[in-house]
C-alpha cells in the first residue's frame, strides 16, 4: 500500500516568511548606503622638525594608534606654518600647530580637536651678554626660528611691536641643536624658540652653564595684546630642584600647541585621535596651572570638531570602553540602522501572520463562492438534467479540494469544506423533480 504524503506546514511557513525576510534585508541594504563608511586605516600627521616636541609627541601617537589598527604616517616639517599649508592643501589629515598663526575664516575646511599644552616662547642669551629687553636686539645676531615655523611668525610680530624690523638685526638661519651650539660658541647673540618645556633642546639650554633664560618682564602686557598668548610663570627650581633650575621665577609668554584636522577626516578617526591626545597630554606638564588642564577645547584658532566636543562632554564612547576600536565602530555604524529596521520589522511582525492566515484560508474559502452560485443555479432551472450536472460538478469540486494542501492548523477548515460539499450533494439528490404535460421536469 502506497504511503500517503502528508502536507507539511513548515515548508509553507518558511516559503511565505522568506518574503518578509527578503524585504527586511532589502531595506537593510538600502539603509546601509546612507550610513557613514568605515574609517580608513591610514592617517597622515604633519608634525615638526627632528629633535622638536611635535615630532616626539607624534611618534607617541603613532604607537598608540597602531594598537587600534591605525597606521600613522608622520611628516617631518619646519613647523606650524608648513603644517598649516599641508593641511589646507589636503596633503595631511591632521597637524600639530601653535595657535595664533591663522584665522578660522581663512581656512573654513579646518577644525580643532583641542589644545595640547602650553609651549612657551623661550628667549636665551649667553651669560656674558648684557641684554634684558627686546629693543636691545638691534644689530645683534638672532635666531628667530626656521622659515615656515610658528616661532618665526610670533617673534617677528613681537619684535615689530618693539620697533625692531627685519633689517634691524642679523637673521641667522639655524634651528634646533645647531642653533643652540651656535649660541654657545658665540656665533649667535640671542635665540628664540617656541617649544614644550619637556623638549630635549629646551632642557639642554636650561641645564647649560653659559646660557641664560631671559625673563619677559612685560609678559602680561603681551598676553593682553595678543589673545593667543598666555602669561605663564616658570617657578624657581621647577625644572630641576637639585640644581635649582631656574634660579628664580621667570615670566614667560606662551601660545598653545593644538591639534587641527581637516573637515574631511572620518568622524571615528577624529574621535579616536581626541582620545589619543587625552591619553598623552592628560598627564600634564610643569607649566600646567591645574590638573587635567589639557587637552582642552580652549585656545583654538578653529571651530571645535563635533566629535571632539562629544569626547570632552562624555569621555570615551561607551562601546569603545569595552570593545576593540574596529568592533566598536562597526557596531556603532549598525546601530544607526536599528530604528529603520525596527520601523520595518514591527509592522511586518503584525502583518505577516495575518496575511499568512488569510492566504491559507483563501485556498479554502474561495470554493464557497462557487458552491453558492451552483446551488442557486440548480434551484432556478428545475430540471433533472441540471441536478445531474450539478452533482457532477460537485464531484469535480470535491476532487479538486482533495488536492488542496494546507498546513495542519487549517486542516479542520478543509475537512469542513468537504463536509459542506457532501451536505449540498445529498440535499440536491433529495430534491423531487416532477414532469410537466409537455414532458418537462419541474421541482
Amino acid at each position: 500500500m502506497a504511503k500517503i504524503k502528508k502536507p507539511r506546514s513548515a515548508p509553507e511557513i518558511i516559503k511565505f516568511f522568506s518574503y518578509g525576510i527578503f524585504t527586511v534585508f532589502l531595506g537593510f541594504a538600502i539603509t546601509y548606503q546612507f550610513v557613514q563608511p568605515a574609517p580608513p586605516t591610514r592617517l597622515v600627521l604633519a608634525a615638526g622638525s627632528r629633535g622638536g616636541a611635535y615630532l616626539a609627541f607624534a611618534k607617541e601617537y603613532q604607537q598608540l594608534l597602531a594598537k587600534d589598527g591605525i597606521r600613522l604616517d608622520i611628516l617631518e616639517t619646519s613647523g606650524s606654518l608648513e603644517n598649516l599649508s599641508l593641511l589646507a592643501a589636503g596633503k595631511a589629515d591632521a597637524a600639530i600647530m601653535q595657535n595664533g598663526i591663522a584665522r578660522a575664516e581663512q581656512y573654513p575646511e579646518l577644525l580643532g580637536l583641542g589644545s595640547l599644552y602650553f609651549e612657551p616662547l623661550w628667549f636665551f642669551i649667553r651669560k656674558d651678554v648684557s641684554l634684558s629687553r627686546l629693543e636691545q636686539l638691534k644689530g645683534k645676531r638672532v635666531v628667530v626660528g626656521a622659515r615656515g615655523s610658528g616661532t618665526r611668525k610670533v617673534v617677528l610680530q613681537l619684535l615689530g611691536d618693539n620697533d625692531i624690523g627685519p633689517e634691524s638685526f642679523v637673521d641667522v638661519d639655524l634651528s634646533g641643536l645647531d642653533a643652540v651650539e651656535a649660541l654657545k660658541r658665540g656665533d649667535v647673540d640671542a635665540l628664540f624658540m617656541i617649544s614644550a618645556v619637556s623638549s630635549p633642546v629646551v632642557d639642554t639650554m636650561l641645564h647649560s652653564d653659559n646660557l641664560l633664560l631671559v625673563n619677559f618682564s612685560r609678559a602680561e602686557a603681551y598676553a593682553r595684546r595678543y589673545r593667543f598668548l598666555s602669561h605663564l610663570l616658570l617657578p624657581q627650581g621647577v625644572v630641576d630642584l637639585a640644581e635649582n633650575i631656574p634660579a628664580h621665577d621667570v615670566n614667560l609668554v606662551a601660545p598653545a600647541a593644538t591639534m587641527v584636522v581637516n573637515r574631511s577626516l572620518h568622524p571615528a578617526l577624529a574621535g579616536l585621535l581626541t582620545e589619543i591626545i587625552d591619553r598623552v597630554h592628560g598627564r600634564g606638564s610643569l607649566l600646567n596651572t591645574s590638573r587635567h588642564q589639557f587637552p582642552s577645547p580652549e585656545y583654538l584658532d578653529f571651530p571645535l570638531s563635533d566629535d571632539a566636543a562629544r569626547f570632552y562632554r562624555r569621555g570615551i564612547p561607551f562601546l569603545q570602553r569595552y570593545l576593540p576600536f574596529w568592533m566598536a565602530i562597526q557596531l556603532d555604524r549598525l546601530k544607526l540602522m536599528l530604528l529603520p529596521m525596527l520601523a520595518m520589522l514591527i509592522p511586518l511582525i503584525k502583518i505577516l501572520p495575518l496575511t499568512y492566515r488569510w492566504r491559507m484560508r483563501s485556498r479554502i474559502y474561495r470554493w464557497y463562492d462557487t458552491l453558492q452560485v451552483l446551488d442557486y443555479e440548480v434551484r432556478q432551472k428545475h430540471s433533472r438534467q441540471a441536478v445531474a450536472q450539478f452533482i457532477a460538478r460537485l464531484n469535480e469540486i470535491e476532487n479538486e479540494v482533495r488536492q488542496i494542501s494546507v498546513p495542519l492548523p487549517y486542516a479542520s477548515e478543509l475537512y469542513l469544506l468537504r463536509q459542506h460539499i457532501d451536505l449540498l450533494r445529498r440535499q440536491v439528490k433529495e430534491i423531487d423533480v416532477d414532469e410537466g404535460e409537455d414532458g418537462s421536469q419541474t421541482v
